[in-house]
């Protein structure tokens, strides 16, 4: 077993952190080899607000993938998402000199690194440029260029932008771990990858993932991503309005949403009630499972509510035949793919992320739980290889193992670091 052939996707999330150690068989299929997971301290809405937490929450679900699947730990694909993520929609050009002879790859990387050479605002960095589609000579809708002749190369670009310093926070906890980080990867992307078919992009869909911090959204249509965002609600806040509702303590809270939470409060009968264990030789409290829903589906409603929003918003409304496909822990919640056809009109499934896993998976990773964290390893392996092809081309005779990163960001971070000496 090639180490090289080896990926690792570390989800730093709100309510838990991730590891995950997989590779892609002779199947095409992915592998999963071993994962670790805790809970996760130091996160809040998908940005770093510990350091010293996060860092041993890291520390912990990799030693833990490490020992289950007998594979030493150095280089992972990293998560990133929070509230300060943003996408814009942008088109670049070059004028090729050499026009009589084909559009070479080059052309296309220089195109896509001037893209990543964009000026923002202060604070801000460019973390993911992916190409929509291509533009030859006024040629519309090509998405591969290589080979083609033109004078004038466009391309529609899809671009993620995030605050600087919540990046850099992520990428010190990652390597105070010991850890390289080879790539940063949007959440949503990283969750599509593990939970989408290919027909469900060519025809239109919206892949959204509710955290316990945020609700990441991906548009695709056509097979390409349109739209991006982040919701700064999740499964947390629907946890904090039952603990204020049902005036029990936090740990009670999340217990009841997860075993007996339904976001639809018709479903559930006036009789039906459950008992918590009173504080301190205090009685139990008794809760009927109808007020218990009544509460989830209010707050369920409203994030259902943003995220029909952005839906609207991207354009793609009318577009998306395959409706909405819901993932991550908060798509566990009973009863919810009927409170989101109701409230959006849109046709819903739940997404686990099976779709390109292997048969032998464990059936804990199955869950919708771990749909960015598969992700992560499927995307990591897709650029991987990517990125061997382009060294291939370039004569290197021996797979390269994974390094530093070749984007644009995660560069100014490594630098930044290098710098200062950290």
């Amino acid at each position: 077993m090639k180490s090289s052939d080896i990926i690792v996707g570390l989800d730093i999330g709100t309510t838990k952190i991730a590891a995950i150690v997989g590779r892609r068989n002779e199947n095409d299929k992915i592998e999963i080899l071993g994962y670790g997971r805790t809970e996760s301290i130091g996160v809040k809405r998908g940005v770093v607000s510990n350091i010293e937490n996060t860092v041993n929450s890291i520390r912990i679900a990799v030693n833990e993938a490490a020992q289950k699947s007998g594979v030493e730990i150095k280089y992972v694909n990293v998560g990133i998402a929070g509230q300060h993520i943003k996408s814009l929609q942008h088109r670049g050009s070059i004028i090729r000199k050499n026009y009589d002879e084909e559009i070479s790859q080059e052309d296309v990387d220089k195109l896509h690194d001037n893209m990543s050479n964009l000026n923002m605002s202060p604070g801000e960095e460019i973390i993911d440029v992916i190409p929509q589609e291509y533009i030859v000579d006024n040629e519309q809708g090509i998405k591969h260029p290589v080979g083609m002749l033109g004078n004038n190369l466009e391309a529609n670009f899809h671009i993620i932008i995030g605050q600087t310093n919540s990046a850099r926070n992520i990428y010190k906890c990652v390597t105070k771990a010991g850890l390289e980080v080879v790539d940063l990867i949007l959440e949503p992307i990283a969750s599509a990858e593990a939970v989408l078919s290919e027909e469900e992009k060519e025809a239109g869909v919206a892949l959204v993932d509710i955290g316990g911090g945020t609700t990441d959204i991906a548009i695709f249509q056509d097979g390409i991503i349109r739209h991006t965002a982040v919701i700064p609600f999740g499964g947390d806040v629907i946890t904090e309005d039952v603990k204020e509702g049902c005036t029990i303590i936090r740990k009670h809270a999340e217990e009841l949403k997860v075993k007996f939470g339904s976001a639809l409060a018709s479903e559930n009968r006036d009789e039906e009630i459950v008992a918590i264990p009173g504080l301190r030789g205090r009685p139990p409290k008794e809760i009927t499972l109808k007020n218990l829903a009544s509460i989830i589906q209010a707050r369920m409603e409203e994030i259902i509510e943003h995220i029909y929003y952005e839906i609207k918003n991207s354009g793609y409304e009318k577009k998306l035949i395959a409706g909405i496909v819901l993932t991550g822990g908060g798509a566990q919640l009973k009863h919810l793919t009927q409170l989101t056809e109701f409230v959006t009109g849109m046709d819903t499934r739940i997404g686990y992320p099976n779709e390109h896993l292997s048969s032998n998976v464990p059936d804990e990773l199955a869950s919708p739980m771990y749909a960015t964290g598969i992700g992560l390893v499927i995307e990591g392996t897709t650029r991987f290889m990517k990125e061997q092809v382009k060294l291939k081309k370039q004569g290197a005779k021996q797979p390269v193992p994974q390094e530093k990163s070749s984007m644009n960001f995660l560069k100014k971070i490594q630098e930044f670091f290098e710098k200062d000496g950290v």
